[in-house]
């Protein structure tokens, strides 16, 4: 993919999340400044989990990432547990996952993954020029053809890129074009955090012992669900309840506000085992996690600014992979203006990365909202198809941890440019994945059979 057309960018990038402070590190990575410009000052942050499978770790790594900043848990195993008795449904053993996968399944708190992020796009240490984090500075228009930001103090300024990467709120998705068709979802959420310490204090089961993603619920084709995950290295257990809409509705709540009461946090749960019910009673910080469903958007970017994370593909939270798709996003971006694949051009670079990421974030996006209310459309449970209990809506269409792990981003670009190119890709793969590769739903990658959209 050899190229002679690199050059330096001056790159602005709106939202210092975890997928802004990604991209900045991605794009530090491949020769550019790059200037954050965040809304807040991160004063005051409350803090849940965020899960990090291999196809997110990986690229943790090949940016040269201290991990162990993050303080994270590395998953041994993902179990469901029934409703009533806490006795597993469903167990996917993670012991040879990052054998064969090549990374680890990291869950972190997101205050510590940020911080961890944040340090390595900012810091002098490593490749590339240090990131310039700029807070405080809210985004309230975009001049598409010239590239200027108004921010809504006054103040301009003006990149040869703009990657918006500020959320579910994105005002740089209006400024592309985008006005979402959303509804707010049939299920709601509260968000706690348990300290292990008093778990173990009061005599509860230490769930961080099972350094597992454990699910209570989920089998039943209903919208309620416990969903614990270990994070701190296991001091802290972080929950996700999910309940029916109408037993509490919290899409105009918002989060960071004063803990709601316990009792908010109890109410649905009259029968749920005994053990995880005490848990609950102990969180602390309970939040409103509020939950809508947008349909997919038609395209990442416009002229010279893209869409990156919840801002161009915000999806439920059930295949734990949102922090993922914006860590992808990121690298795609880090990747096409890297030297010997960037020709220069900004617009065909992005032309690009809506037709890699569009794809396989939508895919990721529908398999999200099914697993809401089915637990076997979970990446990982989607694998184990002997259970009593497995029932999906489609098994051609399951969305497998093969899918997600397997995928080379590399050779998807190079496929892309080469069409671009009017050129023919002799690679041995279609759209990232390779060919010939038998999924556990039966789909063989490039074969005939192949009725699904590829990630």
């Amino acid at each position: 993919m050899a190229s002679s057309g690199w050059r330096h960018l001056d790159v602005g990038v709106i939202g210092g999340g975890i997928g802004g402070m990604s991209v900045a590190i991605a794009l530090r990575r491949a020769g550019h400044t790059v200037t954050i410009y965040e809304r807040s000052d991160f004063a005051g942050e409350v803090g849940a989990s965020v899960s990090c499978a291999a196809n997110g770790t990986r690229w943790l790594h090949e940016w040269a990432v201290d991990v162990e900043k993050g303080d994270p848990v590395v998953l041994k195993s993902l179990i469901n547990r029934d409703w009533y008795t806490g006795e597993p449904v469903s167990v996917y053993s993670l012991d040879d996952y990052e054998k064969k996968w090549g990374y680890v399944y990291n869950m972190f708190h997101r205050q510590y993954m940020h911080a961890m992020l944040k340090d390595t796009a900012l810091q002098a240490e490593g490749k590339g020029e240090p990131a310039v984090l700029k807070v405080n500075q809210k985004c309230d228009k975009i001049d598409l053809d010239t590239n200027t930001i108004t921010f809504t103090n006054g103040s301009t300024v003006q990149h040869d890129l703009i990657v918006g990467a500020d959320g579910i709120g994105s005002a740089v998705r209006r400024e592309v074009g985008i006005h979402p068709a959303k509804r707010p979802s049939d299920q709601s959420c509260l968000h706690c955090n348990v300290m292990t310490e008093d778990a173990v204090r009061l005599g509860l089961v230490d769930y961080s012992q099972n350094a597992a993603l454990e699910y209570w619920g989920g089998q039943e084709g209903k919208w309620d669900k416990i969903v614990l995950s270990p994070c701190n290295g296991g001091k802290l257990l972080s929950y996700y309840c999910f309940f029916p809409r109408e037993q509490g509705d919290y899409t105009t709540q918002q989060w960071g506000a004063d803990s709601l009461p316990t009792e908010d946090l109890l109410r649905p749960y009259p029968k749920l085992d005994a053990q995880v019910l005490k848990h609950l009673a102990i969180g602390k910080e309970i939040q409103p996690w509020r939950l809508w469903v947008h349909e997919p958007y038609p395209y990442l970017h416009k002229q010279r600014t893209c869409l990156l994370g919840d801002a161009g593909h915000p999806m439920m939270p059930h295949q734990s992979q949102g922090a993922c798709m914006a860590i992808e996003d990121a690298a795609a971006l880090g990747i096409l203006f890297s030297e010997g694949y960037f020709n220069g051009s900004v617009e065909d670079a992005l032309a690009v990365y809506t037709q890699v990421r569009l794809p396989r974030a939508t895919k990721v996006q529908s398999a999200a909202a099914k697993a809401a209310y089915n637990i076997n459309e979970r990446i990982g449970f989607s694998n184990n198809k002997d259970i009593p209990t497995y029932k999906v809506e489609d098994q051609k269409k399951v969305l497998t941890i093969e899918e997600m792990n397997a995928y080379d981003m590399y050779r998807d670009i190079e496929e892309k440019i080469a069409a671009q190119n009017g050129q023919k890709y002799s690679g041995k793969f279609i759209c990232g994945l390779p060919i010939g590769l038998q999924l556990p739903n039966g789909v063989v990658i490039g074969s005939e059979q192949e009725e699904q959209p590829r990630l």
